[in-house]
């Protein structure tokens, strides 16, 4: 095949890429690398608004492939109904667990312990002591159970907590347990401590999290956001926190990025980091690899992973 392949990483730096295509170092420049009718594999930028990422797409009247280097699909959405029937859309699974992973982790532990407190105390010269939380024998659910969900639960084994409720769209058992369907959701949130969003952003999430979710969360519960901010409700979430109820920690929001003035800045009880669940050292070698594979797999007219869906194809 020798039809164009565009990548947000220069060529050069990703080892075993097979030979055969054009490969076109795109990353969001305001130019193109080349006729975007003659690009068949569109590996879509990292981190760039989702009107950059569409911009080609409209004018790729040949792409067979688009590739996300993130788990979530919604930045590109917009963008699909250009694309001609039979392109496959597939995303970045096994690319961004370990990282999210750590920093679901890290936001809980934060949160509960209290280290915002310590790092505003230490600013001040201040030995603040005081009684904290644990995550130990605490109930966590796991809100979205794909492989995030998955990847946060492997790294909630070693602190003891008692239990681990998971819920997905879909009803299954996993090795580790049951994983409920979301209709169960009303009646598991009243016992978890913590709460933990890994859900992708859809119809059916979008505002997921609004005030009866809410509401139904026990008191001092810790609501944790690493999925996408319209997942939660955000005038529902300022409410809950301003009477001190529940505390969240959110690396992502609604809107993104914040401004300046927006009153999630001086919530009470709220951890706040800027969307920065994948871009570790962890990406990069994951991406490249995942990129590898997948390119040689449709050189060689093989499967391709991840394939989330196919334009044009019904979704009965």
């Amino acid at each position: 095949m020798t039809a164009d392949v565009w990548l947000p990483i220069p060529p050069d730096e990703i080892d075993g890429l097979p030979e055969g295509p054009d490969y076109r170092f795109w990353n969001g420049g305001e130019d193109f690398p080349a006729d975007p009718a003659d690009c068949a594999f569109y590996v879509v930028p990292y981190m760039k608004p989702s009107p950059l990422c569409v911009r080609p797409m409209g004018r790729m009247s040949n792409v067979r492939v688009v590739q996300t280097l993130s788990a979530g699909i919604d930045h590109v959405e917009p963008g699909l109904g250009r694309l001609r029937a039979g392109v496959r859309l597939c995303n970045a699974r096994g690319v961004h667990e370990a990282s999210t992973g750590e920093l679901t982790l890290a936001l809980i532990l934060a949160s509960l312990r209290g280290i915002p407190d310590f790092v505003r105390a230490q600013d001040r010269g201040e030995w603040l002591g005081g009684f904290r939380p644990a995550l130990a024998d605490k109930n966590v659910l796991i809100v979205g159970y794909g492989s995030i969900g998955e990847a946060i639960e492997d790294r909630l084994v070693p602190f003891e907590v008692a239990r681990v409720a998971r819920v997905a769209r879909s009803e299954r058992t996993t090795a580790r347990g049951p994983v409920h369907p979301l209709t169960e959701l009303p009646a598991l949130l009243p016992e978890a401590d913590v709460v933990i969003l890994s859900t992708p952003l859809s119809e059916t999430t979008r505002g997921l999290a609004g005030a009866d979710f809410l509401s139904r969360m026990k008191d001092g519960a810790l609501l944790v956001n690493v999925a996408r901010g319209p997942v939660v409700d955000t005038k529902a979430l300022l409410a809950e926190l301003e009477t001190g109820r529940i505390t969240a920690a959110l690396d992502v929001t609604d809107p993104e990025p914040l401004a300046r003035e927006h009153p999630l800045w001086r919530a009470p009880g709220v951890l706040i980091s800027p969307h920065v669940g994948g871009p570790t050292s962890a990406f990069l070698p994951r991406a490249k690899r995942l990129l590898a594979d997948q390119l040689n797999r449709y050189v060689n007219r093989e499967p391709l992973r991840n394939v989330i869906l196919t334009t044009g194809a019904s979704t009965d």
